[in-house]
């Protein structure tokens, strides 16, 4: 590998068969060699031996050991700051290996999603042990392949086993960027540029869901269901402020409603925010998976009439199984009949905003309060970047500041209304703004437009082909997102009489058993679950826009493959 910082990647697909033992290196000493140098950790003496020729296998590998450590010391390898001269190189290599083997040889659709190893012999194979001595370089590296080696490719174009998939080659570079940078977004005075392009990308979000001129408030936060919960939390704070400092203490019993198929992170995040989950009101679906506003409004005045006080409906526009868009108008309807907050979960199908054709799934979002959407899902920006938005103006601060006057002074030589750390729960704050701004800017808003309309295509496309095909049944006839919910049926199983208990029985095991051999194969990975009532079905979940036809028959071939025999 070159050590002139110029990255040479090959592109050739390998196969990479080697295994990794645990332990240190296996290059040892020779026989023939007279003099062992045993380098002591921690210390600038070196002191010679001369061993009998039968003890120098033993020794080799303290030696090797020792010998790193006293290198590491004299070259200061503890110390926290790159060195040209002494880690140049190394990165080179290191980044070179990157690209060759976890960015494009990973997504390559000649090569395995995952190369399946059973938990015990994984242990047994990958050096994961924790030394008192450094590994050198050279060991690092060979970690670095294993570690790629024994991950799942989740950029890989058969990888569709959750909500986010693809290697983005411009939201890569962002993520490598914001590594490098390592910044932490809460004043102005640290992260100037990412406070900035926080608020420009917020508000041209807002701006898409409809907020009029993109008014009103937003974060990045770690993940949809943190978002949810600061969804909740300014909610709350709107009903009852004084909660902020009183607690929850002689306070009515508070109530949200949402989905019976909504993300669990709502009850989750209730839970932990001291309102119950037993607060939590599910509210049944149609057989399409929306919910139903006339049980909806049943349970508002059930809520009521308990002497609770309702304050929010958390609905849901791509719910993760179904993929299905509760009818944002009429809940919108219900909240201002009876003064409730309206929240969207719309981290799944937000992305769908982007496209002047499919937009109209999330008619009425822009009605209301706040909504989270995670660009790392169906925009495929990389792990993880998801946002809050809400229409209301310095909610966020008033609910969750603390005006701490080590980070947050307001006697700074600049205006420290840029100084938006504070409206967040968290202190210390990754710049996961980077990588979406890097891609948008790359792709342009059209770009996003078109990547969406590919795989809403791909999956009409596969929709339309596994109800052409013997043995494939749908779960929701037709999908209104990228979802596509179906069971595949073996021919031994056919003839057996739909009402039957064998039937559901057999059905319920065919999922599972295809998913055993398709990871054991590594040729894809798609996921299973039942539902309701429902026995064992696939979910392929498409947001990969590199994938084309082919593809999609390649996964129906591949699972009638897997299945046919069952």
């Amino acid at each position: 590998m070159p050590a002139n910082g110029v990255c040479s990647v090959g592109l050739e697909v390998i196969e990479d068969n080697a295994t990794y033992a645990s332990g240190s290196d296996s290059a040892g000493v020779s026989e023939d060699e007279d003099v062992q140098q045993l380098f002591v950790s921690g210390a600038d003496r070196v002191t010679s031996v001369l061993p009998k020729k039968s003890d120098i296998r033993k020794a080799s590998q303290v030696d090797e050991q020792a010998a790193a450590a006293a290198a590491a010391v004299s070259e200061k390898r503890y110390a926290s700051l790159p060195n040209r001269e002494q880690h140049q190189q190394f990165l080179t290599q290191f980044l070179t290996e990157v690209l060759n083997s976890a960015v494009f040889n990973a997504t390559d659709r000649a090569n395995k999603v995952l190369n399946w190893v059973d938990p015990e012999e994984l242990q047994r194979t990958l050096d994961l042990a924790l030394k008192d001595e450094p590994d050198t370089h050279e060991k690092l590296l060979e970690l670095t392949r294993a570690t790629i080696r024994h991950s799942v490719k989740t950029g890989h174009p058969y990888f569709m086993n959750q909500l986010f998939s693809s290697v983005d080659p411009y939201g890569f570079a962002g993520q490598v960027l914001t590594d490098a940078l390592n910044p932490s977004v809460y004043t102005y005075e640290v992260s100037p540029v990412f406070v900035l392009m926080e608020e420009v990308v917020l508000r041209e979000m807002r701006t898409i869901v409809g907020y009029p001129d993109g008014e009103g408030d937003g974060i990045f936060a770690p993940g949809g269901s943190m978002a949810n919960g600061y969804a909740i939390s300014c909610a709350r704070h709107k009903f009852m402020p004084d909660i902020k400092t009183k607690g929850l203490h002689a306070l009515p019993r508070l109530v949200i409603f949402t989905s019976e198929d909504a993300h669990y992170s709502v009850k989750k995040l209730a839970s932990f925010m001291g309102i119950g989950s037993d607060n939590v009101y599910a509210i049944k679906t149609d057989n399409v998976g929306k919910i139903r506003v006339e049980h909806l409004e049943s349970e508002i005045l059930r809520a009521k009439s308990e002497g609770a006080l309702p304050f929010m409906v958390s609905a849901t526009a791509g719910t993760t199984v179904i993929g299905a868009f509760d009818p944002l108008e009429q809940i919108a309807d219900l909240c201002a009949k009876y003064n409730l907050w309206m929240h969207v979960d719309a981290a799944w199908g937000g992305g769908a905003l982007m496209s002047k054709k499919y937009r109209t799934l999330l008619k009425g979002i822009e009605r209301s309060d706040s909504v989270t959407w995670n660009p790392h899902k169906l925009l495929a920006a990389p792990q993880q970047c998801s946002t809050l938005l809400t229409r209301h103006r310095n909610i966020l601060a008033e609910a969750h500041s603390t005006n701490a006057t080590y980070l947050f002074q307001k006697d700074k030589f600049y205006d420290t209304r840029y100084d938006t750390g504070d409206k967040h729960i968290q202190c210390g704050r990754r710049a996961d703004v980077l990588k979406f701004w890097f891609m948008w800017r790359a792709k342009g808003t059209a770009g996003f437009e078109a990547h969406i309309d590919k795989v809403f295509e791909n999956a009409e496309h596969f929709t339309s082909s596994i109800k052409a095909r013997p043995g494939f049944e749908m779960v929701i006839e037709q999908p209104e997102c990228t979802n596509v919910c179906f069971w595949y049926v073996p021919p031994g199983l056919r003839g057996v009489p739909r009402d039957s208990a064998e039937y559901r029985d057999r059905l319920h095991k065919v999922a599972p058993k295809v998913k055993e051999r398709m990871m054991k194969d590594g040729s894809m990975m798609i996921t299973y679950q039942p539902i309701h009532d429902k026995p064992n079905f696939f979910r392929l979940v498409l947001q990969n826009s590199s994938l084309d036809k082919s593809d999609m028959n390649y996964i129906i071939d591949e699972i009638e493959r897997l299945g046919k025999d069952l």
